[in-house]
């Protein structure tokens, strides 16, 4: 439960590691991990996924330490990488689900602002993938499009 006079939830989550080497009693090579990235993304896991996975059940710490290279960048070297970043595609399958929502309840006006709250930052993250070159620059969202979809 939050604290009464703060303006924000609890503290409690993960922490990264604090040092950037490698940690001695880790037994897997860096191809090792490149492997069971690789392996999970055929699975279908997410990136962010794949990281707690071999964070909780091989005891890998950071992928980057060990490998010097992200997830995504080991997922795109072996063609894995998704089409849409997965911020984005969570922003999407949220906006999916309220407009399900409003079908169903359409005076929901709390349920109306959150949409429109969740399509304005969809619309900005597209901007910023756009400039930056992760979206290709024809890329639109049209929710009926990714309706069908999900």
């Amino acid at each position: 439960m939050p604290h009464r006079s703060r303006h924000k939830r609890g503290s409690s989550g993960s922490v990264r590691p604090a040092t950037k080497t490698i940690p001695p009693w880790l037994s897997y090579s860096p191809e090792d991990v490149e492997r069971l990235v690789v392996e999970l993304a055929r699975r279908g896991f997410t990136p962010s996924l794949i990281g707690v996975i071999l964070r909780d059940q091989y005891g890998i710490p950071l992928v980057k330490i060990v490998t010097n290279k992200r997830i995504t960048e080991i997922l795109e070297e072996n063609g894995l990488k998704p089409q849409i970043p997965e911020d984005l595609m969570a922003l999407i399958r949220r906006a999916v689900n309220i407009r399900r929502h409003l079908e169903e309840h359409p005076k929901d006006m709390s349920a109306k602002k959150g949409l429109l709250l969740t399509e304005s930052k969809i619309h900005r993250l597209i901007k910023y993938y756009k400039r930056t070159g992760v979206l290709p620059l024809d890329f639109t969202y049209s929710p009926e499009r990714f309706a069908m979809a999900t």
